[in-house]
């Protein structure tokens, strides 16, 4: 019997009545076998002595004597206050707020078993937070039902919910009923490894008998979710043939397209460029529907590549689709795509929903018909009323800003067409053997040359004249500056700088010499066409914006980024909008505005920033940071609700365990692998095309 079928419901259990069912419901845990699943967070090691006097090291855990019981403060606020000593002579004082019960439990001239975290405040040793045990006589308890002398679980708990209720029933649980699981994991990779039998994990990682032992039963547990989702990643992969980025990165043999449009270029593609291509035109070349994640750096020129992609696409009578998350960038790459590709013979179009009905009218009908090589735009790309004659080819740019359900739509424009799926946020090897597993990967690690790397510098508010000052001294020199605030309007409540009123300030006070403007989100389309197309020309100096312009128009000629209360930031938009300068060959400057009261968060994140410009490494900070759902865009996806597993925590057995996966599953594609619970409850809501969606 495996896990999954232990589906014996929790009033199976005994003690487990209506209350603590509705309790243990509420947490997802409804049978037995989601019951052994509830893994503990942490584990207290009750199973060795830590004296008084060795509080800093570890937890308390010892025996004391009672001395004394006093009462402070008066009325609701009167708190009890217990003194006791252990052996080695030290003495300590248990504060115990809300429990004025302890009174009676605790006697002076007893013994007791003590555990809790101590620390030094008001001029003794005191603990706030600790639990007692009589250690002889009619309140001890019996050896088996003592909570000291053993390693105890800690469980994340819901209302309704204790540690003790949990730890009872699952103590039931594994005794009724875990014996006889069997193991999920073949058995040559436990051999191998020296992991524990499925019933002896589930066992000790409730109840361990030593830490050595938890730590093999954790490994296991941990190395066993790993390879179920490995598993899935792999079949999901060779259901349409990719290799999961296995392959080595082909010679690129450009088409007749594609040499003429390199033949047009001032300059030549950087090897990772030509890598990407190499790899893309396999791809399109070959009897499997592509998938590619294309990961790049701000900058590093990912969208020419595409654009080389679409080429391979419509060569042969093919169409193509880049969908751009914003309007602005939509239509800096519609107008990219007619100055290079128009002049091969490649028929482009833009396609938002602002295009007034009559344009748009034609244009569809031109699109259904195949008059339409490449057609460059927004989500209107997959509006009901937008046909394909025959998509062969879906580019997605900044992925991570479209939706499943928005790139499930796209796709089912065409049929199966290939998919090429952008990120100029790099992501981490540990976020894309997992979230983006079942799809090949690109990389291109280098930047266009004659490209000077921005030089960044932090500054606190109250020194902000200083970053005008330098600002100013570029702006002189004729060149163009990005102010970003976390804020359009003001709001009081939360003491922060806007773009609104500083824009107002810029112009009027500190550069009232140049021209500036003011771009947000909720400016219209048209307007902020506008305002970028002003500041591109240079007829816009100063840009005062929010975070709106980190994926935007390029302009050369910018120099400066200024980010007021960069601290509000997270790492990636941090390095996004650093991206905006730099595209030039002149030498940018990034400004990192803090706090005077900088949080210790915002510390690390800006360190990081200021140190790094690998946008990688960046990248790996965030995942520490903020957790792998937020970079990845798949927070409702399901992914990364494993029961024991982390897969930036356990990076390296997550290596091995895709290994194995496949390699097990090339050897023997039809290997009846048992489906493992938790991994499957997680991927089963996940569409074809893995995390992707699509």
């Amino acid at each position: 019997m495996f896990l999954r079928e232990l589906t014996i419901t929790i009033d199976h259990l005994k003690g487990a009545g209506p209350v603590s069912i509705r309790a243990l419901a509420s947490a997802g845990i409804t049978s037995v076998g989601s019951l052994l699943c509830r893994y503990p967070r942490d584990w207290e090691d009750r199973s060795r002595a830590v004296p008084l006097r060795d509080f800093n090291a570890a937890p308390v855990c010892t025996v004391v004597r009672a001395l004394a019981h006093t009462w402070f403060g008066s009325g609701g606020t009167k708190t009890l206050k217990v003194y006791v000593e252990d052996d080695k002579g030290t003495r300590a004082s248990l504060v115990c707020f809300n429990r004025p019960f302890i009174e009676k439990v605790l006697k002076a001239g007893n013994y007791y078993r003590l555990w809790g975290a101590f620390q030094y405040r008001y001029g003794e040793l005191q603990s706030s937070a600790f639990e007692v045990e009589a250690l002889d006589g009619a309140g001890a308890p019996a050896p088996e039902q003592s909570a000291f002398g053993r390693i105890l679980p800690v469980y994340a708990l819901r209302p309704g919910l204790n540690q003790g209720m949990l730890r009872k029933f699952i103590h039931q649980a594994l005794v009724q009923y875990a014996g006889p699981v069997e193991d999920e994991l073949p058995r040559p990779i436990r051999d191998r490894d020296g992991l524990l039998p499925k019933a002896q994990a589930l066992r000790a990682v409730h109840f361990p008998e030593s830490l050595e032992e938890l730590k093999k039963a954790v490994r296991t547990l941990v190395y066993e979710e790993l390879f179920y989702l490995e598993v899935l990643v792999c079949r999901r992969a060779k259901a349409r043939g990719s290799q999961g980025g296995g392959r080595s990165a082909p010679q690129f043999r450009p088409s007749p397209l594609q040499q003429n449009l390199l033949e047009r270029l001032p300059f030549a593609l950087t090897p990772g460029q030509a890598g990407a291509i190499g790899e893309i035109n396999r791809d399109l070349d070959g009897q499997c529907q592509m998938a590619r994640l294309l990961q790049g750096d701000v900058g590093s020129g990912k969208t020419l590549v595409s654009f080389l992609a679409a080429l391979r696409a419509v060569e042969p009578g093919g169409q193509a689709a880049l969908m751009a998350p914003t309007e602005l960038l939509a239509r800096q790459h519609a107008e990219n795509a007619a100055a290079l590709l128009e002049p091969l013979g490649v028929r482009p179009a833009f396609l938002t929903g602002n295009i007034r009905a009559s344009g748009r009218a034609a244009l569809l009908k031109s699109l259904a018909a195949g008059d339409i090589d490449l057609v460059v735009g927004t989500h209107a790309l997959f509006s009901k009323d937008a046909a394909y004659k025959n998509l062969r080819l879906v580019v997605i740019d900044e992925q991570h800003r479209f939706g499943v359900v928005q790139r499930q739509a796209v796709m089912a424009k065409g049929e199966r067409p290939d998919l090429l799926m952008m990120s100029a946020t790099p992501i981490p090897r540990t976020l894309a053997l997992t979230v983006f597993g079942d799809m090949d990967i690109s990389v291109i690690p280098d930047m266009p040359s004659g490209r000077k790397p921005v030089k960044t510098h932090l500054a606190r508010s109250s020194n902000e004249e200083k970053v005008y000052a330098f600002v100013r001294k570029e702006l002189a020199a004729g060149k163009q500056a990005y102010f970003v605030y976390p804020l359009i309007e003001a709001d009081e409540g939360k003491g922060l700088k806007d773009a609104e009123s500083m824009a107002a300030r810029l112009a009027e006070e500190v550069f009232p010499e140049y021209p500036a403007a003011l771009i947000h989100s909720k400016r219209d389309e048209e307007e902020k066409r506008k305002i970028m197309e002003r500041f591109r020309a240079g007829a816009v100096r100063i840009l005062a914006a929010t975070s709106v312009v980190e994926v935007g128009v390029d302009v050369p000629n910018a120099t400066c980024m200024v980010i007021e209360h960069a601290d509000r930031f997270g790492l990636s938009a941090l390095h996004q909008l650093r991206g905006r300068v730099g595209r030039g060959k002149d030498q940018s400057y990034c400004f990192l505005v803090y706090s005077d009261s900088l949080t210790e968060d915002g510390k690390t994140r800006l360190k990081v920033m200021l140190e790094n410009t690998d946008g990688f490494v960046i990248a790996e900070e965030d995942l520490k940071l903020r957790g792998p759902g937020q970079i990845a865009g798949t927070e409702q996806s399901g992914y990364f609700m494993l029961g024991i597993a982390d897969p930036l925590r356990d990076s390296e057995m997550l290596a091995q365990a895709r290994t194995d996966a496949f390699a097990m599953l090339e050897r023997d594609p039809g290997l009846g692998l048992p489906e493992y619970q938790c991994v499957a409850r997680v991927l089963d809501t996940a569409p074809p095309f893995g995390s992707m969606g699509l």
